[in-house]
């Protein structure tokens, strides 16, 4: 469940105190200025009359305003407040532990300010956060021969029963039938165009989406049911390796990507895909001319229904085919995204250059 967008009252009350907690929820336009910030700018805040608040970067630029160069609204949001990395490293040490609002507060923190960052961050609260993980441990336990009762206890679980109704009502099977079945790891992922959704499972990354795309919980469902696995929000260790690509690639200092995917197609959509990995960075083909490479010239209709059936955004680079004519077209992220995706591959102009 996401959180609701805020009144603007309640953004120029965040805007005013510098508020960290509203990261992510709102960006503010100046109208004097052109220029819109974070909540959190350190530049002098202006009158009420004269800003007005967006949800995201996106509404922001398409009214005509541009980023401000103190607080860069467009670089994504750091990963984790250290209060966040101390809580998480907990967690990762010790997997089984149970971290209730009482010991938040004795640390001396508000559970508010948690539940929100983690509800902007992984659509979920911090108490369901800790019940995925302890459900996700007892399922990899299960898939390595340990008994349901070993994989309950070892996992935190108090009793039998409720980790047997608790499992069901996540994976949909007893915790006796899981070994067929496969998780599929999820997470949310902030970048200067928007939130994204990345998937993984053991061979790779098999998801990768913003997450306003129309089509996505339809692929989510595709993917769950083509893989035999249920999608549980959890970190998988091909995450760490994809966030570090993606900002190098968003800093302009990656042109490939090693992150291992995994795609799951038919054999004419592999054909397709693999051909887009294949478009070199800082270059286009038409639809026509990826048809060509494909080896059916005369189906560009089906290599585009292909390019649109990708799951795998900016990895397999769907974003470089355009129109015959140069033109932008089909793509599910939104035209305006393929524009500044393909004006980042391009070259600087020589007098950008360092010398």
């Amino acid at each position: 469940m996401e959180l609701s967008a805020p009144s603007a009252a309640e953004c120029y009350r965040a805007l005013l105190a510098k508020d960290a907690a509203y990261e992510g929820r709102f960006v503010a336009a100046v109208k004097t200025t052109g220029i819109f910030c974070r909540p959190t700018c350190p530049a002098r805040k202006p009158k009420p009359q004269n800003v007005e608040f967006f949800a995201t970067t996106k509404e922001a630029l398409l009214r005509g305003y541009r980023a401000c160069k103190v607080c860069e609204p467009l670089a994504a949001r750091d990963a984790a407040p250290v209060f966040i990395r101390e809580l998480l490293d907990q967690l990762s040490r010790q997997p089984t532990a149970r971290i209730t609002d009482y010991d938040l507060r004795q640390r001396g923190l508000e559970p508010a300010t948690v539940r929100r960052w983690f509800r902007r961050q992984h659509g979920l609260t911090f108490q369901a956060y800790q019940r995925l993980n302890r459900i996700n441990r007892a399922f990899k336990k299960l898939q390595s021969g340990a008994t349901v009762t070993a994989a309950a206890f070892d996992s935190g679980y108090e009793s039998l029963s409720g980790f047997q109704d608790s499992f069901k009502a996540v994976f949909g099977v007893a915790p006796t039938r899981s070994r067929q079945q496969q998780v599929i790891n999820l997470t949310r992922l902030e970048t200067p165009l928007g939130t994204m959704l990345a998937c993984a499972t053991r061979q790779g990354i098999c998801l990768l989406e913003f997450t306003d795309r129309r089509m996505l919980e339809t692929e989510l469902k595709d993917l769950a049911r083509r893989l035999n696995a249920t999608i549980v929000q959890s970190e998988n260790p091909h995450f760490a390796q994809l966030r570090a690509e993606l900002a190098e690639y968003f800093a302009g200092r990656r042109r490939q990507f090693s992150v291992p995917l995994h795609t799951p197609g038919t054999a004419f959509q592999q054909a397709v895909w693999q051909e887009l990995t294949r478009i070199d960075y800082g270059t286009t083909r038409s639809y026509g001319q990826q048809a060509v490479a494909v080896g059916r010239p005369s189906a560009v209709r089906a290599v585009a229904a292909a390019n649109g059936m990708n799951r795998v955004a900016i990895l397999v680079p769907c974003h470089r085919v355009v129109g015959a004519g140069g033109q932008l077209t089909g793509y599910a992220g939104g035209l305006w995204r393929k524009q500044w995706l393909l004006e980042l591959e391009q070259p600087p102009a020589p007098n950008e250059q360092a010398p």
